[in-house]
């Protein structure tokens, strides 16, 4: 049963791409979806770190994978903001759904996709194709991340997974806050220290090594994740050191939604051909990798990659950071 898609047909284990309508049964209405209870709003955190205004980087003029639109760099001149040091937990997600009622896509979908690995037993599940690593489990959402039978006991301080571009939006406006655009994401994420290609410079993370930098796959992908720095699957989200500017997982971990479209700023025919499907598809843009980013494969976990996928989409390694206005 082919019912969702990869992202692009050359790298297509980032994010798979819901298809087909949400069921009628059970689903919430477009209203609450969009708006939760603004009456039950979440106090603005005081862990917040306020970046100040300035000329930012976005992009590389070196790119790996070019289909994804990661050249050319340029600057953009940005406003102060605050941002979360650290992603969207499953406590303080919880906390947004006790008090608004809210259901997620993959809730009203009924299924989310899973890692292979991450599974007891993969017979009979429906896979995706040309990434048969990804795993079509039913019941598969933020509270239960690899299926009806899982629990975020041990995970409270996580970060969320399963979560859509719908899901993080209804989420940030509840708290206050708003989703990145792309150029305050690299401006965050480069920290000041210009034209690197990892938030801590451009030293490439390596299956072994003293100190992990980021939680990425170890190992041969997809088959066998050594684990090496201690995670198979999501890391505490204040684990590893912070960048510079005292931000934490940047890149590894989860991908994390921006507020941006997603497009390829090229004239090629690929790139025209790429936009008018996300056009089409209504796609938007994440950055940072995850858990499953490994050299040999998928390079998205550097500071310029970025992946784009439908809004309605979600899968075991997306997330979510929100930032605030001054």
């Amino acid at each position: 049963m082919n019912i969702i898609q990869p992202d692009d047909d050359k790298a297509p284990c980032c994010i798979p791409g819901a298809s087909g309508d949400k069921p009628a049964a059970g689903a919430v209405s477009s209203e609450k979806t969009s708006h939760p209870q603004s009456q039950s709003r979440a106090d603005r955190p005081s862990r917040l770190i306020a970046l100040p205004a300035g000329r930012g980087l976005v992009g590389t003029n070196s790119p790996l994978l070019s289909m994804d639109g990661e050249s050319p760099l340029r600057r953009v001149s940005l406003q102060a903001f605050e941002i979360d040091p650290f992603a969207v937990t499953n406590a303080w997600f919880e906390q947004f759904v006790s008090a608004t009622g809210y259901e997620t896509d993959a809730e009203q979908y009924g299924w989310s996709v899973v890692f292979h690995d991450h599974l007891e037993t993969t017979d009979a599940l429906p896979r995706v194709a040309n990434a048969q690593w990804w795993v079509r489990v039913d019941g598969a959402c933020w509270n239960h991340p690899t299926g009806v039978s899982s629990t975020l006991d041990g995970l409270e301080d996580h970060p969320v997974t399963h979560i859509s571009w719908n899901d993080a939006q209804a989420f940030a406006q509840w708290a206050g806050g708003r989703l990145p655009r792309e150029a305050e994401w690299e401006y965050a994420a480069r920290a000041g220290q210009g034209d690197v290609r990892y938030p801590w410079g451009d030293e490439e993370p390596q299956d072994q090594q003293e100190t992990y930098r980021c939680n990425i796959f170890q190992g041969d992908f997809p088959n066998t994740n050594t684990a090496a720095d201690g995670y198979a699957a999501t890391a505490p989200v204040d684990a590893y050191a912070p960048n510079p500017w005292g931000l934490y997982n940047m890149v590894g971990n989860v991908w994390e939604w921006c507020s941006d479209a997603f497009k390829v700023n090229s004239l090629k025919r690929n790139a025209k051909l790429r936009n008018k499907q996300a056009v089409k598809e209504g796609e938007k843009l994440l950055k940072g990798g995850s858990f499953l980013c490994h050299r040999s494969y998928c390079t998205r976990y550097r500071t310029a990659a970025r992946s784009g996928v439908r809004a309605d989409s979600s899968a075991a390694h997306t997330g979510l950071r929100i930032v605030f206005d001054v």
